[in-house]
């Protein structure tokens, strides 16, 4: 068969409604789309169903060539959708395209009783949003965010503005890679994406990878900024004893590192009760003070 024969019978197939191929450039503007205007629809109805829409438009426009089926996903992409940008929204927006390519194409063979129903994509989208957003919230806010900080803290305090800029921007680009890794991947592998992205081998090691070294920065930035020390000092047949220099002695940091161990075995047990924590640390500092042992 020819080119122009070819073209021929593209052109009569999305005449009839069969939905153009999705490409990875298709999936890429989607990624772009979601990813620049994650926030900024935000509403206390839909939440950031807005957002997810606008990135879904231009794949819908061009897997829907029916006016009302065109109109019937833009209304279920509007319904109640909220989750975190990058694990969560990249691959839900993956899955969701390939769920969507699907349904059109069993609509323009005529099977759509068989095809992918609007209550499985909106219940997939649903169930998935949860999980994945606590998933990244932890690794992203809490994890690389803050590694990225740790490693530019030096130079903020030699007051070089790139302790400021580098960790921003290198945040951007690093999740804004993965996350289209992750729009790709939910696409390439449907709903089982999620299984390969939460429990697959090479994703798993990167979690404990950066797991590891996440609480490795806390370490140093606990050691770095938790300043705890003691005045207490006394004298023995003439001779002075200073306690903060024979505890640096026996283990350096170590006020500091009794300190923040005991926040922790607080959270531990009391949970994240973050102003507690911080009323009883200004009472017991305070008191210590007025007392001369801190």
């Amino acid at each position: 068969m020819g080119t122009n024969e070819k073209s021929k019978d593209l052109s009569t197939d999305q005449a009839n409604g069969f939905p153009e191929k999705i490409t990875k450039k298709d999936l890429h503007r989607a990624w772009f789309r979601w990813w620049y205007v994650n926030e900024i629809p935000h509403n206390y109805e839909t939440m950031i169903a807005p957002s997810f829409l606008w990135a879904m438009m231009p794949i819908l426009k061009k897997l829907y060539k029916k006016a009302e089926d065109l109109k019937e996903a833009y209304k279920r992409h509007l319904l109640f959708f909220n989750t975190q940008c990058i694990w969560g929204g990249g691959t839900i927006l993956g899955i969701t395209i390939s769920l969507e390519e699907e349904r059109a194409k069993a609509i323009a063979e005529g099977r759509k009783e068989e095809a992918v129903t609007p209550e499985v994509i909106n219940n997939t989208k649903v169930g998935l949003m949860g999980p994945l957003a606590g998933i990244g919230d932890a690794i992203d806010s809490g994890t690389v965010q803050y590694i990225l900080i740790a490693l530019a803290l030096p130079w903020a305090q030699a007051g070089n503005p790139l302790g400021a800029l580098i960790p921003w921007v290198a945040f951007v680009t690093i999740t804004y890679l993965y996350g289209f890794y992750f729009v790709r991947a939910g696409y390439s592998l449907g709903r089982a994406a999620v299984a390969e992205i939460v429990s697959g081998k090479r994703i798993r090691s990167i979690i404990d990878g950066l797991s590891v070294l996440g609480t490795f920065m806390m370490g140093v930035l606990a050691a770095s900024y938790v300043n705890v020390s003691t005045p207490l000092k006394w004298t023995i047949s003439g001779k002075e004893f200073v306690l903060q220099q024979i505890l640096d002695e026996i283990l350096p940091g170590m006020l500091p590192l009794l300190v923040v161990m005991s926040v922790y075995l607080y959270f531990s047990r009391k949970g994240l009760k973050i102003i507690q924590v911080l009323m009883w640390l200004i009472v017991i500092f305070a008191v210590l003070g007025f007392i001369g042992i801190l």
